[in-house]
């Protein structure tokens, strides 16, 4: 029996998606169709704060420090070392207590953190999860290629769904992870060049007359980018990159290295209402959801955060989302605990996942693109996001639950789905609920440009995301099947 109304005891009467609003719609100006306001109450509007863009710089920050999957994975470990978490590898047994702190990593490109409560009578987990890597792209081992006049190029190929026309022109520099040779041992080197390095340079249309007509770039040809013009002479890549390490050239086995765009992060406008840099899909969401994660107490379940690697790519891999990463952490800490496998099965049909991947705020240009009825705009709130193909793993149990949350502590939302003629992309939420199966909702920070090398939000929405997240780790979620749930 469904009981949703006074089962979300202490919260408002569930409404839909809360975008009601006193204010006036703004027309949309190719349809001339009035469009309702999304929900701005409780924010004193949408003009940001001199907080909310403090807030928004700490993460442009957090941003640059990283620049490959493996830096964000070692910058969340530093984070959660220096809040007191303890560190457990996977290639080491487990000792975990109640009331514990503890963080596990794989690949050293993924990284999985919990809290575990000490009054579990309701053995169950909440968890967000989002990813550290985004489109770039990956530099072949067999590196470089030369071309006229002793120029030197690096070979390239697309990691993701990259945007390729914004990556031209811009100062490129190189980050990811190498491996070398330690007398027997082969060790692994996080590695960030101190400066940019390469550059995709553009056609000139003079050269090219159509350029802003048909300009679709050959990835084999037109994205290599240029690290030298022959001042390099016979030197290597691999030497530029020893050097830097302070090593020696044949000590270099292997490596996972990427572009990276060096473009400097900044907020802007009149109103200091945007911020852009690199890399927002989705270590926006990443460290919402850390703040959040952090900041939160909640003794009465087990709190998880997650930052998968390889989202960009399928998620398919060792250590993505479609790993046994999440089951297996679950399973340890589980087993840890002293529970058995069904305590474990029992706790997981009780359990909520928060997948956090931005979602795409409306282009003034072209309003026309995003769904009439559930359009999204910068500096409005989190984003909950809905397919019918369930790419995105919201359903209406899992959107009522978020949306209580989030107007039991007052925070506003958002409301996206594709146009029905768009199939839209997907996310980490449907994926992940392949090896571990529970309630999962998908939300994110509205942006725009996703998968350019350069992309924006709304400053006020570093802040709104972080409260929604904190106000979901915080309460006391009691879910009954797919009947009820309670917050206490």
């Amino acid at each position: 029996m469904l009981d949703w109304g006074r089962r979300f005891e202490g919260t408002v009467e569930m409404t839909q998606e809360s975008q009601s609003s006193t204010e006036a719609a703004p027309q949309d100006a190719h349809s001339g169709i009035a469009e309702p306001m999304p929900q701005d109450a409780c924010t004193g509007g949408i003009k940001p704060t001199p907080q909310d863009a403090r807030t928004a710089q700490e993460l442009l920050d957090f941003i640059g420090e990283c620049p490959s999957m493996f830096h964000t994975t070692s910058t969340i470990g530093k984070r959660l070392a220096a809040a007191g978490f303890t560190y457990l590898p996977e290639t080491q047994p487990w000792n975990i207590e109640q009331g514990g702190t503890y963080y596990t990593t794989r690949n050293n490109s993924s990284v999985i953190a919990f809290k575990v409560g000490t009054s579990l009578d309701n053995y169950h987990f909440q968890i967000t999860a989002s990813h550290g890597d985004s489109p770039t792209f990956k530099i072949k081992s067999n590196t470089e290629l030369t071309g006229p006049g002793e120029s030197q190029r690096l070979n390239v190929e697309v990691y993701g769904g990259a945007v390729d026309y914004t990556w031209f022109d811009r100062p490129l520099g190189i980050a990811g992870r190498v491996m070398v040779k330690n007398g027997n041992r082969v060790e692994s080197r996080l590695y960030e060049s101190a400066e940019p390095l390469a550059l995709i340079p553009s056609m000139p249309p003079h050269i090219q007359r159509d350029i802003n007509q048909q300009f679709s770039p050959n990835r084999q040809v037109d994205l290599c980018p240029l690290f030298s013009a022959g001042a390099l002479g016979k030197s290597t890549f691999d030497a530029i990159i020893a050097d830097e390490l302070g090593i020696s050239e044949s000590d270099i086995v292997a490596r996972d290295l990427f572009l990276v765009n060096r473009q400097q992060p900044c907020i802007w406008g009149t109103a200091s209402e945007f911020a852009s840099s690199p890399k927002f899909d989705d270590l926006a969401c990443a460290y919402t959801a850390l703040e959040a994660f952090l900041a939160a107490e909640n003794d009465r379940s087990i709190s998880v955060f997650a930052c998968f690697d390889n989202e960009e790519v399928g998620s398919n891999t060792k250590q993505g989302a479609m790993s046994t990463l999440l089951a297996d952490t679950l399973s340890r800490l589980n087993a840890a605990l002293g529970h058995s496998c069904e305590d474990l099965r029992c706790a997981i049909a009780k359990s909520m996942l928060v997948s956090c991947d931005n979602a795409h705020a409306v282009n003034p240009n072209h309003p026309e693109r995003f769904d009439e009825g559930n359009r999204v705009f910068l500096n409005r709130g989190i984003v909950v996001k809905e397919a019918a193909n369930q790419k995105y793993c919201t359903d209406a149990f899992s959107r009522a639950a978020f949306c209580a949350i989030c107007d039991n502590a007052e925070i506003p939302y958002q409301a996206f789905a594709n146009r029905s003629d768009s199939p839209g992309g997907s996310t980490l939420g449907n994926l992940s609920n392949t090896q571990v199966s529970m309630h999962g909702v998908d939300v994110g920070l509205p942006q725009l440009a996703m998968h350019s090398s350069f992309e924006t939000i709304g400053v006020r929405d570093v802040t709104l995301a972080t409260r929604a997240l904190q106000a979901f780790y915080t309460a006391d979620l009691r879910i009954d099947g797919a009947d009820s749930i309670e917050l206490g």
